[in-house]
């Protein structure tokens, strides 16, 4: 492995524990005292997230603006029991923040396993979608940037996975080809598939353990449990 390209959002970060724990824990506090119910409304927020985040082109457009886009959520699942323009969907949206911002961790060896790699001379690469402000205040909070020579946020530099220039640009600015390259994620369209037709390596990361779906046509040349696997066997 001469280069790598790592995602940072439940490959790095343990960015989806929290979620919907966080949406309940904000609709049950907020809803009781304006006098909803909080029951329908975490099922309503469950439905609308499903919903919202299942349509490639919204969730591309929408990804760069989270807190806007969890208004949104909220919103629509206020309307959809029948309390449209509501003003409570601010502030669930903006107590949905602080709980995920506040469950938000480094999952289990990933700070070490950057270590090693940063011992070894292996050069990395940061390549993120989302938001920009939100996905650079994860990396100055867990002090990530020491580890990587670019850092690609999709908010800053204009494009996101899996658009093709995103992975050119960070090899380019890395100074190594693609052949050389491995590119280490869990979503398998933009860390595994959309790599490899550049001729990287990829490792998804399946945290879960479910294995690749039923019917996938994407193979990746790693399956690990943890990012913190990338550094076994040399």
């Amino acid at each position: 492995m001469k280069a790598l390209l790592a995602d940072l959002d439940d490959t790095i970060l343990d960015y989806s524990g929290g979620a919907a724990a966080s949406w309940e824990e904000a609709c049950a506090g907020l809803s009781g005292p304006a006098g909803i119910d909080p029951a329908p409304l975490v099922a309503a927020v469950v439905a609308t997230r499903r919903w919202f985040w299942a349509d490639p082109e919204r969730h591309r457009r929408e990804r760069v603006d989270m807190v806007g886009a969890w208004r949104k959520i909220a919103a629509h699942a206020l309307e959809s029991l029948g309390l449209p323009a509501h003003p409570l969907a601010a502030s669930i949206a903006e107590d949905f923040a602080a709980r995920r911002r506040a469950a938000l961790r480094l999952l289990p060896g990933a700070l070490e396993a950057l270590d090693e790699l940063r011992q070894r001379g292996v050069p990395l690469a940061l390549v993120t979608n989302g938001d920009a402000s939100q996905q650079r205040e994860k990396i100055e909070r867990f002090d990530l940037a020491r580890f990587f020579r670019v850092i690609v946020i999709e908010g800053e530099f204009g494009k996101g996975k899996p658009d093709e220039v995103v992975y050119r640009h960070a090899l380019a600015a890395l100074g190594v080809p693609g052949r050389d390259s491995w590119m280490v994620g869990d979503n398998l369209e933009w860390d595994v598939a959309a790599p490899q037709r550049l001729g990287l390596r990829a490792a998804w990361v399946d945290g879960a353990g479910h294995g690749l779906p039923a019917g996938s046509a994407v193979r990746p040349d790693r399956v690990l449990r943890a990012f913190r696997e990338v550094v076994e066997g040399g």
